[in-house]
């Protein structure tokens, strides 16, 4: 059993403002008895991936580095698994989008970069971030085994299943996505809908629970509006928690382990999974 706790915020200009908000939130959902607490994608900074723009690069630092320390030093404090997200700077030229898990004792437990970068309009992350070339390895914890993905990985269910094949207690998804204030409200609601509907069903299809913690509010004037709807999901897709489209808010909810084990006897997917007959996967297209 842990108790999880997602960070739902908006996000300001100003980092050191930004790191505040988050410090004082964090430190509310510990005092609920958080165990695992989670921000969102990117959560220092207003997403600037809006536009191309050589300046942002400057938002970039390496890992372990100021920002990692700080958040390191209030996991330890307060004795909590905290996941975070940050835009890595590995060398010159080289720049990651980049989630770390940080243990009770503040220890780096491990580090996750985006593997699946979009490149569509107001989301222009391939100027910013190489492809991550940790592959999808769940991470070991003080509080379980840690399926960490980010964002646009959510719309992949081979990154999901990757996780759960290799022992992940949990799927985690550190998230900045939103609305296009130019399409039809119609449009908005399918695209948020289909962001649920994608998660419930990696949660479904591996047995295992789901927390998508998103960011909230309009930024960079009149760009995307980010739709919140952070959730937590259980292993049979059912949702536990969610939280409204534009409050900042802390949802929490107590994760037992011991249901994936109940839920894959009734539903064995891993048993009945057909891999002599998937080599197909690894190619592009099939003509």
């Amino acid at each position: 059993m842990v108790k999880v706790a997602l960070i739902q915020q908006s996000c300001l200009e100003d980092k050191k403002s930004n790191i505040q908000k988050s410090f004082n939130l964090i430190k509310q959902a510990a005092s609920y008895g958080a165990e695992l607490v989670v921000l969102p994608e990117l959560h220092c900074s207003q997403y600037f991936c809006h536009k191309e723009d050589t300046n942002y690069f400057d938002l970039a630092e390496p890992i372990p580095g100021p920002t990692s320390q700080v958040f390191s030093d209030l996991a330890k404090a307060l004795k909590i698994v905290l996941v975070i997200s940050l835009f890595e700077k590995r060398t010159a030229g080289l720049y990651h989008n980049t989630a770390l898990i940080l243990d009770k004792d503040g220890s780096i437990a491990g580090k996750y970069r985006k593997m699946h970068i979009p490149d569509d309009p107001a989301y222009y992350e391939k100027f910013y971030f190489t492809p991550g070339d940790l592959g999808f390895k769940p991470i070991e914890t003080s509080v379980g085994k840690l399926g960490l993905l980010i964002c646009w990985d959510q719309w992949f269910p081979e990154s999901a299943r990757l996780m759960a094949l290799q022992g992940a207690q949990m799927l985690i998804y550190p998230t900045a996505i939103g609305l296009t204030p130019e399409d039809t409200p119609e449009e908005q609601n399918k695209q948020k809908e289909a962001w649920i509907i994608s998660q419930r069903a990696h949660a479904i299809a591996n047995a295992l629970p789901v927390l998508s913690v998103n960011r909230i509010g309009q930024e960079q004037n009149n760009g995307q509006i980010f739709w919140g709807n952070s959730f937590i999901a259980g292993p049979q897709g059912e949702i536990l928690q969610m939280a409204s489209t534009d409050k900042e808010e802390i949802i929490m909810q107590e994760i037992d382990f011991s249901k994936t084990d109940e839920i894959r006897r009734i539903w064995p997917f891993l048993r009945d999974r057909r891999i002599e007959a998937y080599s197909g996967l690894i190619q592009r297209f099939i003509d």
